[in-house]
């Protein structure tokens, strides 16, 4: 496993090993990755106080694509598309199949979608390891974008963890979604991750190709 975690993409794809991804325009922005550019797991969630309560308070509807439908009056236990973060709460997400990245340019290069007519602003920080963090400001509400670049970052810069928390002097203070109200958070600027379940025959397809390129290079 260790080996196909150092392949590049390109290896991959020689050995007939692909990953589909197509561009898409999601909630209202174009991602070339489309819908793998999106935080896919939770890994921490520290509710603030006051904090929002049930339905609104589920932290697994921050992941994914962003769904909220505003035409849409109710929100259930089975059926909400967003988490309320509550005043000053926080919620930490990791991108599990890529990795965010700067772009080497003045490009926004993560999406934060924060729903709701009371519009409200959160701070943002960046980890490559979860433990170590960088700021890189905080976005004000609704769908907003953040240029990494800006903060010192590059297209070498390798990020798996976004950690997101409620500025607790904006938005109101008393309600059932107290808070930022998360829906999704995507990378433009990205680094998809081979997955895990390569199959067999086709790590033993690449073994050969790398050996039989090493063999070549060692006759020439």
């Amino acid at each position: 496993m260790k080996l196909i975690k150092k392949l590049t993409l390109s290896t991959l794809l020689l050995a007939g090993i692909s990953f589909s991804t197509q561009a898409a325009i999601i909630g209202g922005v174009e991602f070339p990755d489309g819908a793998a550019s999106f935080a896919d797991k939770v890994v921490s969630f520290t509710p603030g106080d006051p904090s929002a309560t049930s339905p609104y308070s589920n932290p697994e509807n921050a992941i994914g694509i962003p769904d909220f439908d505003a035409a849409s009056t109710s929100c259930t236990d089975t059926d909400c598309e967003y988490v309320s973060l509550g005043r000053g709460g926080s919620i930490v997400l990791e991108f599990v199949d890529n990795l965010l990245t700067g772009s080497n340019n003045s490009d926004l290069d993560l999406w934060v979608f924060e729903i709701g007519p009371d519009v409200e602003d959160t701070f943002v920080d960046v980890s490559a390891d979860g433990l170590v963090w960088t700021s890189v400001g905080k976005v004000f509400g609704a769908t907003s974008g953040i240029d990494l670049d800006a903060f010192g970052f590059d297209a070498s810069s390798l990020l798996r963890f976004v950690r997101l928390t409620d500025d607790p002097d904006e938005g109101d203070l008393t309600g059932l979604t107290v808070g930022a109200d998360i829906d999704a958070v995507g990378a433009i600027s990205t680094i998809l991750v081979p997955p895990t379940d390569v199959n067999a025959p086709s790590i033993a397809i690449l073994i050969g190709l790398m050996m039989t390129g090493l063999i070549a290079r060692r006759k020439s």
